[in-house]
């Protein structure tokens, strides 16, 4: 039988962002003109900081928040990723053990609080954002990535989460690759992220924030944010930038940003539908070092992304870099491997964009200006879920006084940052080529992978 080529799949994908390609996105707030005051300045209008503003104004109602967004919310990284809500902070079981040790309990049980929180407010405050409490399912597509999956599973010791062999993993989705899966049925959820976002919006609309969007800020002189038509003199200042620049010099090297790309396909018909199984609807990631993860949207599309992580060099932040169509190739030939039974399935969408990494993988904070600044930065990938606690650690360091959250080691420390250019790039781009040749070699780390775990430095895609 003739094979079709998988790139045809790509003929007529618009380069667009699936959960943003929508008339009934809010219209834009009107940019900040003039000068103003107000209690606490929100930088950046993606979940961190729409989490951040609302959080602010139900901890104290009274309190004059505004929240500056330099295009429009959920542009960004807030509404171009896959919707995963993980209950984990610190990007996963073996790296929070690794990072953060005899902390790690701790950093799971709050991790745990803050995704069945955030299902709460989804609830509370009516938004309708295609919320599915369905788990995450991580497959073995290799055999030293199914021997890791049976050593999670004994070290997690989880009645919620259930190690697959082939033949019962292939029962959930059906993929000829999968050799082992680990489902963890209560530790993550799926999300529309931009109406998820939009919802926020709204709350805090309605809770009084005053909200400008299309106002970056250029400038940030102690407590005085300048934007392009006028200045905001606040007593307090969160920071929520995340992939972009930080205002604060000083946090700048802790951050790099890569792009992710990810394509979505034409809603499936019900006998490819039927083909896949996958009635849990679980989110899906495979174990390898180099990973896809992919899911079902509410209208029956399947969202595919991942593999890739592109670190342009200087860390610029652009649009030219929203397009990758060497990218775009591979994740569609390896959509094609993974499910052959979806041979005729078109792509509608594909897009890509920057998320923030640190060495860590999880997120970091930190004040300036005597307390009076505060930020966090680092989610990799996390942030759908994380930010939300990242913001109440934000109020917590910015209101001074010691919580559960601030005396976290993981709050009180930061990452090791990355050294500057060119070094950057060339350590940046020796660790992906190790990574991925760690792949090949059934996920034997080399000298240079080891020497960055040693070092606590490293990369993951």
């Amino acid at each position: 039988m003739r094979r079709v080529d998988p790139l045809r799949a790509l003929a007529d994908a618009e380069p667009a962002v699936l959960w943003l390609d929508r008339p009934d996105r809010p219209d834009p707030a009107p940019a900040l003109v003039g000068d103003a005051r107000c209690d606490l300045a929100v930088v950046g209008g993606g979940f961190s900081g729409l989490w951040t503003a609302l959080l602010a104004k139900e901890r104290d109602p009274a309190r004059d928040v505004v929240l500056l967004e330099g295009h429009e919310v959920a542009w960004a990284a807030s509404g171009r990723n896959g919707g995963f809500v993980a209950d984990s902070l610190t990007h996963g079981y073996r790296n929070g053990v690794e990072r953060f040790g005899e902390e790690y309990p701790l950093l799971a049980r709050l991790g745990r609080e803050n995704l069945d929180g955030l299902e709460a407010d989804v609830r509370r405050l009516g938004i309708d954002c295609g919320w599915e409490r369905t788990g995450q399912l991580d497959v073995a597509v290799a055999p030293w990535q199914e021997q890791g999956l049976r050593e999670d599973a004994a070290a997690l010791d989880d009645p919620d989460v259930v190690l697959l062999d082939r033949d019962a993993v292939r029962a959930e989705v059906d993929s000829p690759t999968y050799l082992a899966g680990l489902w963890d049925r209560r530790g993550a959820a799926l999300v529309d992220p931009a109406r998820l976002a939009w919802g926020l919006r709204r709350a805090c609309l309605e809770r009084g924030v005053r909200l400008h969007e299309r106002t970056p800020v250029t400038a940030l002189d102690g407590t005085l944010l300048r934007t392009p038509y006028g200045t905001l003199r606040a007593e307090r200042v969160a920071l929520g930038t995340n992939a972009f620049p930080s205002l604060l010099r000083r946090a700048r090297p802790f951050t790099v940003p890569v792009y992710d790309y990810v394509l979505a396909t034409e809603p499936l018909a019900p006998q490819q539908r039927a083909a896949l199984g996958w009635h849990h609807r679980q989110g899906l990631a495979d174990a390898g070092n180099q990973f896809h993860y992919y899911r079902l949207t509410p209208d029956d599309r399947v969202l595919w992304g991942g593999w890739d992580a592109v670190y342009r060099f200087g860390g610029r932040v652009s649009a030219d870099h929203d397009h990758d169509h060497r990218t775009y190739a591979t994740l569609a030939r390896h959509f094609r491997e993974t499910f052959p039974q979806l041979e005729d399935v078109r792509f509608t969408h594909r897009w890509g964009g920057a998320i923030d990494t640190c060495s860590r993988f999880s997120a970091f904070f930190g004040t300036a200006a005597g307390g009076r600044v505060a930020y966090s930065a680092g989610y990799t990938g996390l942030g759908v879920g994380a930010t939300r606690f990242g913001a109440q650690v934000v109020l917590d360091l910015l209101a001074g006084e010691p919580t559960e959250r601030t005396r976290l080691g993981m709050v009180r420390r930061k990452p090791v940052p990355f050294p500057p250019e060119p070094l950057a790039w060339a350590g940046i781009q020796l660790t992906r080529r190790a990574l991925a040749r760690a792949d090949r070699r059934g996920g034997r780390r080399g000298p240079w992978l080891r020497t960055m775990d040693a070092l606590g430095l490293g990369f993951d895609s």
